[in-house]
């Protein structure tokens, strides 16, 4: 447990340590974070979203990180910041701090005789790791975790609980991955037979996951058919996440859950695609793209923007297609209509 999780932090050494202004005593210290509506005089609460701008003025946190904007109606002692999101989440990180590797194999786990465990990692319970494979400095694996051969595991990175990397597999520093993710399984590769049956096409591709990268509960990456599944540094995978063979993903982009990417896709940097979307397979999303929640993304995206959809009732293939094409043209189809109604009703022209 860190000094700052037993002690708690100062509002004066908040702001010294992430460069903020403050109002208030700066010895008021704070040991947890709450919610502005459940937070005592030991939390710290923050404000980011207008939304919940009615909890402010009856909050009993000792600190709130509020924007300059709103810091005058702060009836508690304020952390002012131009992001208060990311303030709040660099504080709760000094407050919870995650728990070190507890060194050592665990009895019951299952190592090859050629892999060496450095003395600073952590092997537990019913973990199972193959021949070829190496384990990085601080690493921590999880009970239940499979290892395959001739993977490799960076330093300090962070394998919770019941995760399975396939063989040849590479995973860089400081990555979390939780629990019943899968990274390196095949790919959807099959091909149809003249009897109609299915030939399992093998993948012998891989997987990288670079540095720094998270990856939720239940998520799964698919190795590459020939080439490896490349995912960047910084990359952050929410719960739920397909990722098909061969995809791309470039560096600090992030996928909400249950959305899920079809093969051999380039998706850029700094992309944020929303909980439920789908992309299809082969097309290239460049950098600065953010796609909403349940939209479906069919083409190549080549201009960074805001881009949404949803979903539409079920119909036929064909009927469908017929009435995607209308849908973008119904601002033009309105603007005539418009028109057309001027003419009518007042004699007027349809010319612009």
């Amino acid at each position: 447990m860190s000094d700052a999780s037993v002690n708690g932090l100062s509002l004066g050494e908040l702001a010294t340590k992430f460069g903020c202004e403050f109002n208030g005593d700066a010895e008021i210290r704070v040991s947890k974070v709450a919610t502005l509506a459940d937070a005592d005089s030991d939390s710290l609460g923050f404000l980011a979203n207008p939304l919940y701008a009615s909890q402010l003025a009856d909050t009993k946190a000792g600190i709130v990180v509020i924007h300059p904007d709103a810091a005058g109606q702060c009836p508690t002692a304020a952390l002012i910041a131009k992001d208060p999101y990311l303030v709040y989440a660099q504080v709760a990180t000094e407050l919870y701090p995650v728990a070190p590797a507890v060194p050592g194999v665990h009895p019951s786990a299952v190592v090859a005789d050629d892999v060496t465990v450095p003395a600073s990692a952590q092997v537990s319970a019913g973990a199972f790791i193959g021949a070829g494979s190496s384990i990085g400095e601080g690493a921590v694996i999880g009970p239940g975790c499979f290892i395959d051969r001739d993977v490799s595991i960076g330093d300090y990175t962070r394998l919770v609980a019941n995760v399975s990397v396939y063989y040849g597999v590479t995973i860089g520093a400081r990555c979390l991955l939780h629990a019943g993710s899968v990274v390196g399984a095949d790919g959807f590769g099959i091909a149809k037979q003249p009897d109609h049956s299915w030939l399992k096409v093998p993948q012998v591709g891989g997987v990288t996951l670079g540095d720094d990268v998270e990856l939720g509960a239940n998520s799964c990456i698919d190795r590459g058919a020939i080439e490896d599944t490349v995912i960047s540094n910084g990359v952050k995978i929410d719960n739920l996440i397909q990722i098909g063979h061969n995809v791309h993903i470039g560096e600090h982009t992030a996928l909400a859950g249950q959305s899920g990417v079809a093969g051999s896709t380039r998706i850029g940097a700094r992309c944020l695609i929303g909980g439920r979307a789908t992309i299809n397979g082969h097309i290239e999303i460049c950098d600065d793209v953010a796609v909403a929640g349940a939209a479906g993304i069919t083409h190549s995206i080549k201009k960074p923007g805001i881009y949404a959809g949803g979903i539409v009732p079920m119909d036929d293939a064909a009927s469908h297609r017929k009435n995607s094409v209308r849908f973008k043209q119904l601002d033009k189809m309105a603007r005539t209509l418009k028109k057309l109604e001027k003419a009518v009703f007042t004699g007027g022209s349809t010319d612009d």
